[in-house]
Protein backbone atom coordinates (compact mmCIF):
# COMPACT_ATOMS: atom_id res chain seq x y z
CA UNK A 1 0.00 0.00 0.00
CA UNK A 2 1.42 2.95 -1.29
CA UNK A 3 1.66 6.19 0.77
CA UNK A 4 0.99 9.78 -0.40
CA UNK A 5 3.65 12.16 1.57
CA UNK A 6 2.84 16.03 0.76
CA UNK A 7 5.28 17.35 -1.02
CA UNK A 8 4.35 21.40 -1.49
CA UNK A 9 5.88 21.78 1.81
CA UNK A 10 8.07 21.00 4.38
CA UNK A 11 5.78 21.94 7.20
CA UNK A 12 3.07 19.07 8.23
CA UNK A 13 0.85 21.73 9.81
CA UNK A 14 0.85 23.79 6.45
CA UNK A 15 0.23 20.38 4.51
CA UNK A 16 -2.36 18.97 6.80
CA UNK A 17 -4.33 22.76 6.45
CA UNK A 18 -3.96 22.76 2.87
CA UNK A 19 -5.22 19.24 2.16
CA UNK A 20 -8.13 19.49 5.07
CA UNK A 21 -8.09 22.81 6.79
CA UNK A 22 -11.16 24.51 4.98
CA UNK A 23 -13.10 21.17 6.19
CA UNK A 24 -11.77 21.35 9.61
CA UNK A 25 -11.98 25.20 10.73
CA UNK A 26 -15.06 26.54 12.28
CA UNK A 27 -17.22 29.24 11.04
CA UNK A 28 -15.43 32.19 12.78
CA UNK A 29 -12.17 30.58 11.53
CA UNK A 30 -13.39 30.52 7.78
CA UNK A 31 -15.39 34.38 7.82
CA UNK A 32 -11.75 35.55 8.75
CA UNK A 33 -9.75 33.97 6.39
CA UNK A 34 -12.17 35.18 4.00
CA UNK A 35 -12.22 39.03 5.52
CA UNK A 36 -8.25 38.45 5.16
CA UNK A 37 -8.37 37.28 1.34
CA UNK A 38 -10.42 40.11 0.63
CA UNK A 39 -8.03 42.63 2.49
CA UNK A 40 -5.19 40.60 0.75
CA UNK A 41 -7.05 41.19 -2.83
CA UNK A 42 -7.70 45.49 -1.65
CA UNK A 43 -4.28 46.18 -0.69
CA UNK A 44 -2.98 44.62 -3.68
CA UNK A 45 -1.81 47.88 -6.05
CA UNK A 46 -3.70 46.59 -9.23
CA UNK A 47 -7.04 46.26 -7.48
CA UNK A 48 -6.53 49.66 -6.16
CA UNK A 49 -5.80 51.20 -9.37
CA UNK A 50 -8.74 49.50 -10.69
CA UNK A 51 -11.07 51.48 -8.31
CA UNK A 52 -9.37 54.93 -8.82
CA UNK A 53 -10.18 54.42 -12.39
CA UNK A 54 -13.47 53.66 -11.55
CA UNK A 55 -14.18 56.49 -9.59
CA UNK A 56 -12.56 59.14 -11.66
CA UNK A 57 -14.67 58.16 -14.57
CA UNK A 58 -17.75 58.38 -12.36
CA UNK A 59 -16.68 61.58 -11.76
CA UNK A 60 -16.30 62.73 -15.00
CA UNK A 61 -19.76 61.43 -16.48
CA UNK A 62 -21.36 63.30 -13.25
CA UNK A 63 -19.54 66.61 -13.91
CA UNK A 64 -20.52 65.96 -17.65
CA UNK A 65 -24.01 65.92 -16.58
CA UNK A 66 -24.03 68.78 -14.91
CA UNK A 67 -22.72 70.75 -17.87
CA UNK A 68 -25.74 69.20 -20.32
CA UNK A 69 -28.40 70.00 -17.65
CA UNK A 70 -26.96 73.45 -17.50
CA UNK A 71 -26.43 73.71 -21.93
CA UNK A 72 -30.27 72.73 -21.68
CA UNK A 73 -31.23 75.24 -19.52
CA UNK A 74 -29.37 78.09 -21.34
CA UNK A 75 -30.63 76.63 -24.84
CA UNK A 76 -34.14 76.93 -23.62
CA UNK A 77 -33.98 80.17 -22.06
CA UNK A 78 -32.71 81.78 -25.57
CA UNK A 79 -35.59 80.16 -27.13
CA UNK A 80 -38.28 81.39 -25.17
CA UNK A 81 -36.79 85.02 -25.89
CA UNK A 82 -36.31 84.26 -29.36
CA UNK A 83 -38.13 86.74 -32.01
CA UNK A 84 -37.94 84.56 -34.59
CA UNK A 85 -39.52 81.37 -33.91
CA UNK A 86 -38.58 79.82 -37.15
CA UNK A 87 -39.80 76.31 -36.40
CA UNK A 88 -43.33 77.99 -34.66
CA UNK A 89 -43.55 80.19 -37.57
CA UNK A 90 -43.11 76.74 -40.02
CA UNK A 91 -45.80 75.09 -37.78
CA UNK A 92 -48.31 77.99 -37.35
CA UNK A 93 -47.84 79.69 -40.85
CA UNK A 94 -51.47 79.92 -42.82
CA UNK A 95 -52.61 79.63 -46.41
CA UNK A 96 -54.86 82.96 -46.90
CA UNK A 97 -56.05 83.45 -50.72
CA UNK A 98 -53.17 81.11 -52.67
CA UNK A 99 -50.50 83.48 -49.67
CA UNK A 100 -48.56 82.43 -46.69
CA UNK A 101 -49.00 84.29 -43.57
CA UNK A 102 -46.64 84.09 -40.99
CA UNK A 103 -46.58 84.71 -37.14
CA UNK A 104 -45.87 87.94 -37.50
CA UNK A 105 -48.47 88.85 -39.98
CA UNK A 106 -46.06 89.11 -42.70
CA UNK A 107 -46.33 87.53 -46.52
CA UNK A 108 -44.22 84.87 -47.42
CA UNK A 109 -45.79 84.05 -50.94
CA UNK A 110 -43.13 81.63 -52.87
CA UNK A 111 -45.18 81.69 -56.04
CA UNK A 112 -45.92 78.09 -56.25
CA UNK A 113 -48.87 76.62 -55.79
CA UNK A 114 -50.09 75.04 -52.68
CA UNK A 115 -51.36 71.97 -51.84
CA UNK A 116 -54.54 71.00 -49.94
CA UNK A 117 -54.29 72.99 -46.13
CA UNK A 118 -53.65 70.45 -43.34
CA UNK A 119 -56.39 70.61 -40.71
CA UNK A 120 -54.58 71.66 -37.91
CA UNK A 121 -56.21 71.39 -34.66
CA UNK A 122 -55.99 74.02 -31.72
CA UNK A 123 -55.32 71.42 -28.89
CA UNK A 124 -51.41 71.26 -29.94
CA UNK A 125 -51.13 74.58 -29.01
CA UNK A 126 -51.84 73.82 -25.37
CA UNK A 127 -48.31 73.62 -24.38
CA UNK A 128 -47.14 77.27 -25.56
CA UNK A 129 -46.61 80.63 -23.29
CA UNK A 130 -49.95 82.35 -23.13
CA UNK A 131 -51.00 85.45 -21.98
CA UNK A 132 -54.29 87.27 -21.05
CA UNK A 133 -55.41 89.91 -23.38
CA UNK A 134 -58.37 92.40 -24.23
CA UNK A 135 -58.61 93.17 -27.48
CA UNK A 136 -60.11 96.66 -29.12
CA UNK A 137 -62.38 96.17 -31.86
CA UNK A 138 -64.15 97.87 -34.77
CA UNK A 139 -66.55 96.59 -37.00
CA UNK A 140 -69.18 98.10 -39.93
CA UNK A 141 -72.71 95.58 -38.80
CA UNK A 142 -74.20 95.91 -41.76
CA UNK A 143 -74.15 92.62 -42.92
CA UNK A 144 -73.49 90.78 -39.79
CA UNK A 145 -76.22 88.93 -37.73
CA UNK A 146 -75.26 90.83 -34.49
CA UNK A 147 -71.83 90.38 -32.50
CA UNK A 148 -72.27 87.38 -31.00
CA UNK A 149 -72.36 83.71 -32.64
CA UNK A 150 -74.41 82.18 -30.02
CA UNK A 151 -77.27 82.23 -32.33
CA UNK A 152 -77.42 80.20 -35.12
CA UNK A 153 -76.95 82.77 -37.93
CA UNK A 154 -74.25 83.20 -39.27
CA UNK A 155 -72.04 85.43 -40.25
CA UNK A 156 -71.03 86.85 -36.80
CA UNK A 157 -68.50 89.49 -35.84
CA UNK A 158 -67.79 86.79 -33.07
CA UNK A 159 -67.44 83.87 -35.56
CA UNK A 160 -65.14 85.84 -38.19
CA UNK A 161 -62.73 86.93 -35.03
CA UNK A 162 -62.66 83.45 -33.90
CA UNK A 163 -62.01 82.20 -37.85
CA UNK A 164 -59.62 84.20 -37.47
CA UNK A 165 -58.04 83.54 -34.38
CA UNK A 166 -57.68 79.74 -35.47
CA UNK A 167 -55.76 80.91 -38.77
CA UNK A 168 -53.24 82.67 -37.18
CA UNK A 169 -52.78 79.97 -34.41
CA UNK A 170 -52.77 82.59 -32.14
CA UNK A 171 -56.13 81.05 -29.84
CA UNK A 172 -54.78 78.11 -27.16
CA UNK A 173 -56.69 75.44 -26.36
CA UNK A 174 -60.51 75.93 -27.92
CA UNK A 175 -63.09 78.65 -26.76
CA UNK A 176 -63.96 77.31 -23.51
CA UNK A 177 -60.32 77.07 -22.40
CA UNK A 178 -59.59 80.83 -23.33
CA UNK A 179 -61.83 82.25 -20.41
CA UNK A 180 -63.28 84.48 -23.36
CA UNK A 181 -65.75 87.62 -22.67
CA UNK A 182 -66.93 90.48 -24.63
CA UNK A 183 -67.95 93.96 -23.56
CA UNK A 184 -71.36 93.78 -25.45
CA UNK A 185 -73.68 92.13 -27.13
CA UNK A 186 -74.48 94.73 -30.29
CA UNK A 187 -77.78 93.51 -32.46
CA UNK A 188 -77.81 92.66 -36.34
CA UNK A 189 -76.86 95.94 -38.41
CA UNK A 190 -74.99 97.58 -35.45
CA UNK A 191 -71.71 98.33 -35.81
CA UNK A 192 -68.89 99.22 -33.45
CA UNK A 193 -65.60 101.32 -33.42
CA UNK A 194 -64.43 100.57 -29.40
CA UNK A 195 -66.11 96.65 -28.51
CA UNK A 196 -63.67 95.01 -26.25
CA UNK A 197 -63.25 91.04 -25.66
CA UNK A 198 -60.41 89.57 -23.14
CA UNK A 199 -59.19 85.71 -23.63
CA UNK A 200 -56.10 84.05 -23.67
CA UNK A 201 -53.66 84.17 -26.16
CA UNK A 202 -50.34 82.18 -27.90
CA UNK A 203 -47.65 84.66 -26.57
CA UNK A 204 -43.66 85.17 -27.86
CA UNK A 205 -42.70 85.19 -24.24
CA UNK A 206 -42.53 83.04 -21.40
CA UNK A 207 -43.04 84.61 -17.91
CA UNK A 208 -40.23 84.36 -15.20
CA UNK A 209 -42.88 82.65 -12.61
CA UNK A 210 -44.61 79.40 -13.22
CA UNK A 211 -48.20 80.88 -13.09
CA UNK A 212 -47.54 82.43 -16.37
CA UNK A 213 -51.33 84.25 -16.19
CA UNK A 214 -50.55 85.70 -13.21
CA UNK A 215 -47.22 87.57 -14.18
CA UNK A 216 -48.52 89.59 -16.62
CA UNK A 217 -49.21 92.83 -15.33
CA UNK A 218 -50.43 95.99 -17.20
CA UNK A 219 -47.41 97.82 -17.57
CA UNK A 220 -45.53 96.59 -20.45
CA UNK A 221 -41.89 97.77 -21.03
CA UNK A 222 -40.89 98.56 -24.96
CA UNK A 223 -38.35 96.01 -25.43
CA UNK A 224 -40.90 93.56 -24.47
CA UNK A 225 -43.66 95.32 -26.46
CA UNK A 226 -41.14 94.34 -29.22
CA UNK A 227 -40.83 90.82 -28.42
CA UNK A 228 -44.02 89.85 -28.12
CA UNK A 229 -46.51 88.56 -30.96
CA UNK A 230 -48.10 91.82 -33.04
CA UNK A 231 -51.65 90.59 -32.13
CA UNK A 232 -52.76 93.80 -34.36
CA UNK A 233 -51.09 93.55 -37.68
CA UNK A 234 -51.33 89.43 -37.39
CA UNK A 235 -55.20 89.22 -36.82
CA UNK A 236 -55.79 92.29 -39.40
CA UNK A 237 -54.33 90.16 -42.34
CA UNK A 238 -56.68 87.90 -41.94
CA UNK A 239 -59.80 89.41 -40.76
CA UNK A 240 -62.59 90.57 -43.04
CA UNK A 241 -62.46 94.31 -45.01
CA UNK A 242 -65.32 95.31 -42.06
CA UNK A 243 -63.92 94.11 -38.82
CA UNK A 244 -60.58 95.55 -37.73
CA UNK A 245 -58.27 95.17 -34.16
CA UNK A 246 -57.18 98.74 -33.11
CA UNK A 247 -55.26 97.83 -30.10
CA UNK A 248 -54.33 95.27 -27.60
CA UNK A 249 -53.43 95.48 -23.95
CA UNK A 250 -52.28 92.81 -21.56
CA UNK A 251 -54.87 92.45 -18.31
CA UNK A 252 -54.60 90.34 -15.32
CA UNK A 253 -56.74 87.07 -15.36
CA UNK A 254 -59.64 88.50 -13.21
CA UNK A 255 -60.40 90.78 -16.04
CA UNK A 256 -63.49 91.04 -17.35
CA UNK A 257 -64.55 92.76 -20.27
CA UNK A 258 -68.07 92.43 -19.49
CA UNK A 259 -68.04 93.42 -15.66
CA UNK A 260 -64.73 95.27 -15.58
CA UNK A 261 -66.80 97.98 -17.81
CA UNK A 262 -66.98 101.38 -16.35
CA UNK A 263 -69.19 103.20 -19.28
CA UNK A 264 -70.02 102.71 -23.00
CA UNK A 265 -70.91 105.42 -25.19
CA UNK A 266 -73.46 104.90 -28.34
CA UNK A 267 -73.41 107.40 -31.00
CA UNK A 268 -77.28 107.03 -33.33
CA UNK A 269 -76.75 109.42 -36.47
CA UNK A 270 -79.45 111.10 -38.29
CA UNK A 271 -80.30 114.04 -40.25
CA UNK A 272 -81.82 117.13 -38.97
CA UNK A 273 -84.61 117.69 -41.64
CA UNK A 274 -86.90 119.70 -39.40
CA UNK A 275 -86.53 118.12 -36.04
CA UNK A 276 -86.96 120.19 -32.69
CA UNK A 277 -83.71 120.00 -31.48
CA UNK A 278 -84.12 122.01 -28.37
CA UNK A 279 -86.96 119.87 -27.88
CA UNK A 280 -84.83 116.84 -27.81
CA UNK A 281 -82.71 118.62 -25.75
CA UNK A 282 -84.51 119.08 -23.24
CA UNK A 283 -86.23 115.51 -23.43
CA UNK A 284 -83.16 113.99 -22.96
CA UNK A 285 -82.15 115.73 -20.00
CA UNK A 286 -84.62 113.70 -18.32
CA UNK A 287 -82.80 110.12 -18.84
CA UNK A 288 -79.50 110.89 -17.31
CA UNK A 289 -79.52 109.30 -13.67
CA UNK A 290 -80.61 106.29 -12.02
CA UNK A 291 -84.13 105.20 -13.64
CA UNK A 292 -86.06 101.82 -14.29
CA UNK A 293 -85.81 101.78 -17.80
CA UNK A 294 -88.31 98.85 -18.71
CA UNK A 295 -90.19 100.93 -20.73
CA UNK A 296 -87.33 102.05 -23.07
CA UNK A 297 -86.12 98.29 -24.03
CA UNK A 298 -87.08 94.89 -25.18
CA UNK A 299 -87.78 92.76 -22.08
CA UNK A 300 -86.11 89.77 -21.32
CA UNK A 301 -88.19 88.47 -18.31
CA UNK A 302 -86.42 84.93 -18.47
CA UNK A 303 -82.58 86.48 -17.51
CA UNK A 304 -83.31 90.10 -16.94
CA UNK A 305 -85.21 91.12 -13.20
CA UNK A 306 -83.34 94.24 -12.91
CA UNK A 307 -84.08 97.10 -15.79
CA UNK A 308 -82.46 99.94 -13.64
CA UNK A 309 -79.60 101.76 -15.46
CA UNK A 310 -77.43 104.93 -14.64
CA UNK A 311 -76.65 107.23 -17.81
CA UNK A 312 -73.94 109.47 -17.11
CA UNK A 313 -75.00 111.82 -19.98
CA UNK A 314 -77.31 112.34 -22.72
CA UNK A 315 -76.45 114.94 -25.77
CA UNK A 316 -77.32 115.90 -29.34
CA UNK A 317 -73.79 117.25 -31.82
CA UNK A 318 -73.18 118.30 -34.90
CA UNK A 319 -71.32 116.37 -37.48
CA UNK A 320 -70.64 119.17 -39.79
CA UNK A 321 -71.23 117.32 -42.42
CA UNK A 322 -74.07 118.67 -44.90
CA UNK A 323 -76.28 117.70 -48.21
CA UNK A 324 -78.07 120.97 -49.17
CA UNK A 325 -79.96 122.42 -46.47
CA UNK A 326 -79.86 119.08 -44.36
CA UNK A 327 -77.33 118.35 -41.62
CA UNK A 328 -75.73 115.81 -39.88
CA UNK A 329 -76.44 115.02 -36.17
CA UNK A 330 -75.59 112.83 -33.58
CA UNK A 331 -77.02 111.28 -30.13
CA UNK A 332 -74.28 110.66 -27.47
CA UNK A 333 -74.98 108.10 -25.11
CA UNK A 334 -73.12 107.53 -21.98
CA UNK A 335 -74.07 104.81 -19.32
CA UNK A 336 -72.69 102.77 -17.19
CA UNK A 337 -74.41 99.16 -18.99
CA UNK A 338 -77.70 99.27 -21.23
CA UNK A 339 -80.38 96.68 -21.45
CA UNK A 340 -81.57 95.15 -24.72
CA UNK A 341 -82.57 97.68 -27.56
CA UNK A 342 -83.15 100.29 -25.08
CA UNK A 343 -80.41 102.72 -27.27
CA UNK A 344 -83.02 102.40 -29.99
CA UNK A 345 -86.16 103.14 -28.10
CA UNK A 346 -84.76 106.07 -26.39
CA UNK A 347 -84.13 107.39 -30.04
CA UNK A 348 -87.45 106.14 -31.19
CA UNK A 349 -89.49 108.26 -28.30
CA UNK A 350 -86.77 111.60 -28.61
CA UNK A 351 -87.48 111.10 -33.02
CA UNK A 352 -91.76 111.87 -31.73
CA UNK A 353 -90.43 114.16 -29.33
CA UNK A 354 -88.21 116.19 -32.10
CA UNK A 355 -91.37 115.97 -34.50
CA UNK A 356 -94.06 117.50 -32.15
CA UNK A 357 -95.87 114.64 -32.05
CA UNK A 358 -95.07 113.96 -28.34
CA UNK A 359 -94.11 116.31 -25.85
CA UNK A 360 -90.71 116.03 -24.02
CA UNK A 361 -92.71 115.41 -20.75
CA UNK A 362 -93.83 111.50 -21.85
CA UNK A 363 -89.62 110.37 -21.16
CA UNK A 364 -91.11 111.48 -17.53
CA UNK A 365 -94.17 109.47 -17.69
CA UNK A 366 -92.93 106.30 -19.18
CA UNK A 367 -89.31 106.17 -16.75
CA UNK A 368 -92.10 106.12 -13.95
CA UNK A 369 -92.59 102.55 -13.45
CA UNK A 370 -95.49 102.76 -10.87
CA UNK A 371 -97.64 105.17 -13.00
CA UNK A 372 -97.18 103.38 -16.28
CA UNK A 373 -96.35 99.69 -15.56
CA UNK A 374 -96.81 98.65 -19.20
CA UNK A 375 -94.95 99.76 -22.30
CA UNK A 376 -96.64 101.75 -24.98
CA UNK A 377 -96.34 99.61 -28.56
CA UNK A 378 -94.03 102.01 -30.67
CA UNK A 379 -91.31 100.66 -33.26
CA UNK A 380 -87.72 101.64 -32.21
CA UNK A 381 -85.42 103.37 -34.56
CA UNK A 382 -83.89 101.19 -37.48
CA UNK A 383 -80.20 99.83 -36.32
CA UNK A 384 -78.19 101.21 -39.46
CA UNK A 385 -77.02 104.27 -37.75
CA UNK A 386 -76.21 102.93 -34.06
CA UNK A 387 -72.67 102.55 -32.97
CA UNK A 388 -71.06 101.13 -29.72
CA UNK A 389 -68.67 104.08 -30.02
CA UNK A 390 -66.69 103.70 -26.54
CA UNK A 391 -66.03 101.04 -23.92
CA UNK A 392 -63.68 102.43 -21.19
CA UNK A 393 -61.88 100.10 -18.14
CA UNK A 394 -59.65 101.65 -15.20
CA UNK A 395 -55.78 101.09 -16.40
CA UNK A 396 -56.20 99.79 -19.63
CA UNK A 397 -54.04 101.31 -22.05
CA UNK A 398 -54.22 100.00 -25.95
CA UNK A 399 -51.40 99.36 -27.47
CA UNK A 400 -50.68 99.29 -31.56
CA UNK A 401 -47.31 99.13 -32.82
CA UNK A 402 -46.17 101.74 -36.04
CA UNK A 403 -46.67 99.29 -38.58
CA UNK A 404 -50.38 98.27 -37.40
CA UNK A 405 -51.22 101.57 -37.37
CA UNK A 406 -50.18 102.76 -40.58
CA UNK A 407 -51.75 99.64 -42.16
CA UNK A 408 -55.28 100.14 -40.35
CA UNK A 409 -54.98 104.01 -41.48
CA UNK A 410 -54.30 102.82 -45.39
CA UNK A 411 -57.75 100.31 -44.71
CA UNK A 412 -59.60 102.94 -43.28
CA UNK A 413 -58.90 106.01 -45.80
CA UNK A 414 -59.35 103.60 -49.19
CA UNK A 415 -62.70 102.35 -47.28
CA UNK A 416 -63.89 106.35 -46.81
CA UNK A 417 -62.65 107.09 -50.89
CA UNK A 418 -64.75 104.31 -51.95
CA UNK A 419 -67.76 105.08 -50.09
CA UNK A 420 -67.45 108.87 -51.06
CA UNK A 421 -67.77 107.85 -54.31
CA UNK A 422 -70.91 105.58 -53.83
CA UNK A 423 -72.12 108.56 -52.47
CA UNK A 424 -71.15 111.24 -55.03
CA UNK A 425 -72.79 108.72 -57.75
CA UNK A 426 -76.08 107.55 -55.98
CA UNK A 427 -76.58 111.97 -55.29
CA UNK A 428 -75.58 112.41 -59.31
CA UNK A 429 -77.89 109.45 -59.91
CA UNK A 430 -80.02 111.55 -57.70
CA UNK A 431 -79.99 114.71 -59.96
CA UNK A 432 -80.28 112.67 -62.84
CA UNK A 433 -83.66 111.74 -61.98
CA UNK A 434 -85.16 114.94 -61.47
CA UNK A 435 -87.32 117.03 -63.88
CA UNK A 436 -85.68 120.08 -65.27
CA UNK A 437 -88.65 121.25 -67.87
CA UNK A 438 -90.61 123.14 -65.28
CA UNK A 439 -87.49 125.15 -63.96
CA UNK A 440 -87.14 123.85 -60.30
CA UNK A 441 -83.75 124.57 -58.65
CA UNK A 442 -81.90 121.21 -57.83
CA UNK A 443 -81.74 122.29 -53.94
CA UNK A 444 -85.68 122.92 -53.78
CA UNK A 445 -86.30 119.48 -55.71
CA UNK A 446 -83.96 118.06 -52.75
CA UNK A 447 -85.74 119.34 -49.92
CA UNK A 448 -89.34 118.59 -51.55
CA UNK A 449 -88.52 114.93 -50.81
CA UNK A 450 -88.61 115.67 -47.18
CA UNK A 451 -92.22 117.41 -46.88
CA UNK A 452 -94.20 114.06 -46.09
CA UNK A 453 -97.62 113.44 -45.62
CA UNK A 454 -97.79 113.23 -41.42
CA UNK A 455 -99.78 110.19 -40.67
CA UNK A 456 -102.32 110.18 -38.35
CA UNK A 457 -100.60 109.80 -34.79
CA UNK A 458 -101.44 108.08 -32.20
CA UNK A 459 -100.45 109.58 -28.20
CA UNK A 460 -97.71 106.96 -26.66
CA UNK A 461 -99.75 107.10 -23.41
CA UNK A 462 -102.90 106.14 -25.48
CA UNK A 463 -101.40 103.42 -27.51
CA UNK A 464 -102.18 99.69 -26.69
CA UNK A 465 -99.62 98.25 -23.95
CA UNK A 466 -97.14 94.88 -24.05
CA UNK A 467 -97.45 92.82 -20.84
CA UNK A 468 -95.86 94.08 -17.47
CA UNK A 469 -92.84 92.39 -15.73
CA UNK A 470 -94.64 90.98 -13.34
CA UNK A 471 -97.15 89.35 -15.82
CA UNK A 472 -94.33 88.24 -17.84
CA UNK A 473 -92.89 86.30 -14.90
CA UNK A 474 -95.74 84.99 -14.14
CA UNK A 475 -96.70 83.14 -17.39
CA UNK A 476 -93.12 82.15 -17.48
CA UNK A 477 -93.64 80.28 -13.89
CA UNK A 478 -96.70 78.50 -15.25
CA UNK A 479 -94.88 77.37 -18.29
CA UNK A 480 -91.68 76.52 -16.00
CA UNK A 481 -94.45 73.76 -13.65
CA UNK A 482 -96.10 72.67 -16.47
CA UNK A 483 -92.39 71.74 -18.03
CA UNK A 484 -91.25 70.15 -14.54
CA UNK A 485 -94.46 67.93 -14.50
CA UNK A 486 -94.27 66.82 -18.18
CA UNK A 487 -90.15 65.89 -17.67
CA UNK A 488 -89.37 68.32 -20.92
CA UNK A 489 -86.88 71.60 -21.04
CA UNK A 490 -88.13 74.81 -21.00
Amino acid sequence: MDLLLPTSSSNPSESLTGVGGAASRTPSEARRGEAGEAAMMSTSPDAADSVDALRFQIDSLQTRLHELEVRNAELSSRLSRCCCRKMEDKIISVVDEGGVVDGNGKSMNSGKKTGKKKDFKTGILEHHPRRYVALRLMYFGQRFYGFASEAQLDPTVESEIFKALEKTRLLVGDKKKSQYSRCGRTDKGVSSFGQVISLFLRSNLRPKSTDDANSWELPIERDVLEAEIDYVRVLNRVLPKDIRVTGWCPVPIDFSARFSCMSREYKYFFWRDNLDIMAMESAGQKFVGDHDFRNFCKMDAFNVHNYKRHITSFELSSCDKRLESNELWCFKIKGSAFLWHQVRCMVAVMFMVGQGLESPNVIDALLDTDGTPRKPQYTMATEMPLVLQTCDFEGVRFICSSDARQALHLHLEEAYQTYELQAAMTHEAFLSCLPQEHGFSDQSLLGAHRKKKAASHISLMSRPTEPSYEERRAKLNLKVEACELSGQSI
